[in-house]
Order: structure tokens, then C-alpha cells, then sequence
């Protein structure tokens, strides 16, 4: 097993294939909708930890939709990022319709979706 074949201490997988199942994933979410790190991680089978889903989407193709995955709250995650723009998901998810609650976050009841 080669360093890489592990993802945060999760099960071995065929190197890359978690982190592309992740992105294949991701980009079948639809415009307005969301889903968060942990439910990525549970419709695949737990293979890979939320966190993991989270490092997987930091460096991501252009072609991904990264903005459509949130915290479990509903909020972003991203604002916590040092090289991210603090606002930057959040004025994204509003240009595709998502309206936010005063307190930051989306209502998951509405936004999130299941594949």
C-alpha cells in the first residue's frame, strides 16, 4: 500500500477512486441544491470520512460544483479557509437560488438533495 491509499485512516481503496466517486458525485448535484460533507461520505458507504470529502473538494477541477456542499448545519465551510474568499459559496449558492436564514445557514429540509 503506497501513502496516498488511505484516506484519513479509512479503508484501502484503488488509489484516486474515492476522490473521484466524490467528484463524479458532486457533480450530479443539481443547480439550487445542496448536500453536505457527511451525507457524500454515507452515500458512499462511509469509505471516506466527511473531512476527507471536505480536502477532496479544496482542490478540485473547475468543471465541479464545490459550492454546493455544505456543513451539516447548512452553512459554509469555506469561510474558515485562508486562501478561500470569506463569502465567496455563499454569494454563489445565492446566485443559484438558495436563500439563506438570518443565522447563515440554508434549510437542508429544502436545499438538500439525495441522489
Amino acid at each position: 500500500m503506497q501513502y496516498g491509499d488511505r484516506v484519513h485512516g479509512e479503508i484501502a481503496s484503488e488509489r484516486g477512486r474515492a476522490r473521484h466517486q466524490v467528484l463524479d458525485l458532486v457533480k450530479r448535484i443539481p443547480r439550487g441544491r445542496v448536500m453536505t460533507y457527511g451525507q457524500i461520505a454515507q452515500v458512499l458507504e462511509s469509505r471516506i470520512s466527511p473531512r476527507a470529502v471536505g480536502w477532496i473538494l479544496h482542490r478540485c477541477p473547475d468543471d465541479v460544483p464545490w459550492q454546493r456542499v455544505v456543513n451539516s448545519s447548512g452553512g459554509c465551510s469555506t469561510d474558515r479557509l485562508p486562501d478561500f474568499p470569506s463569502g465567496l459559496q455563499r454569494a454563489i449558492l445565492e446566485s443559484e437560488g438558495i436563500e439563506f436564514r438570518p443565522s447563515g445557514t440554508i434549510d437542508l429540509e429544502i436545499y438538500r438533495w439525495w441522489p
